[in-house]
């Protein structure tokens, strides 16, 4: 029997998702056995600053790396979404889950209806920030981090008026009674890669038990929405947004851009063929094209 060790981080969500991993590996595979190895990242531990300020989403995948490298794992499951946009070439990622819910969401304190506004919005993404006081002018934000369980208990305790989560992480905790409201991707566009689970191996080992387990339009949302960012060289600094969506043989990719120098920011939308070439280039090209167009408004 062979074992294949998974990289987790320690928080339910994490584990909930890895496990799904885990399941599909064991239910596939009669002469393998795969188990989960558990750890606390960086990012877990540094609770009191917001991620800009302490080393950005690389913090998140450090020691999960560090387990790779060193054959204490196999591989790692992570949200795509939590993913630096610069990825080691010994340390690929080798397959996207079928994506989940990729909205982000409204929570209010349980037995509240409408938002308090005398209260801050519990929120640390600069994406979503400015994305709802689109929404609600009159909002305000204070810094909210931990895992979906802590912050939920916060909103409860009277901390913040309302969280803004990602839908995919509510739905897999089993916590979809507690969202309020969903935010289409029109009027809030997600982060890359959000509702999408990466499996990250070893450039130097095979991964034969996975066979099926990609998803190939997964794949080719995670490749053009990630391709735009990175052609923007955005970080978790900044509030670049993209999301893919394929139907019927087309790619349909939205992207907001955002100007670090003045803080305006431009959203437009390209189409084309849905193959894994055209995605990441597809991500590039939309990226190129708001850029110049923002110059040329703002600039020229």
């Amino acid at each position: 029997m062979k074992i294949v060790n998974i990289g987790s981080r320690e928080s339910k969500l994490a584990v909930v998702q890895s496990e799904m991993v885990k399941e599909y590996i064991n239910s596939h595979n009669r002469d393998v056995e795969a188990k989960l190895v558990t750890m606390k990242t960086t990012g877990d531990i540094i609770l009191d600053r917001s991620l800009d300020k302490v080393g950005g989403k690389g913090l998140f995948v450090k020691e999960l790396d560090k387990a790779l490298m060193d054959g204490r794992t196999c591989l790692s499951v992570h949200s795509l979404k939590d993913m630096p946009m610069e990825i080691s070439e010994d340390l690929p990622l080798i397959a996207f889950s079928r994506r989940e819910d990729p909205r982000d969401v409204l929570v209010l304190p349980e037995g509240s209806t409408e938002i308090d506004f005398s209260r801050p919005v519990g929120c640390s993404s600069l994406r979503r920030m400015l994305q709802f006081k689109k929404l609600y002018p009159q909002a305000e934000f204070a810094n909210v981090r931990g895992n979906v369980i802590t912050r939920l208990a916060k909103l409860d305790s009277g901390q913040y008026s309302a969280l803004i989560l990602a839908a995919a992480g509510v739905k897999r905790l089993g916590l979809e009674h507690r969202i309020s409201r969903y935010f289409d991707p029109e009027e809030m566009i997600p982060a890359a890669g959000q509702g999408i689970l990466a499996v990250q191996g070893r450039a130097d080992m095979e991964y034969d038990f996975l066979n099926g387990y990609n998803d190939p339009e997964g794949e080719m949302a995670a490749l053009a929405e990630r391709a735009f960012v990175k052609e923007l060289n955005g970080g978790c600094t900044s509030p670049v947004a993209a999301h893919a969506r394929i139907q019927n043989g087309t790619i349909y990719l939205k992207g907001l851009y955002y100007d670090e120098k003045d803080g305006g920011h431009l959203i437009g939308s390209i189409t084309g063929p849905a193959d894994k070439k055209s995605a990441s280039e597809l991500g590039r090209e939309l990226a190129a094209q708001l850029r110049e167009e923002y110059e040329r408004k703002h600039i020229g």
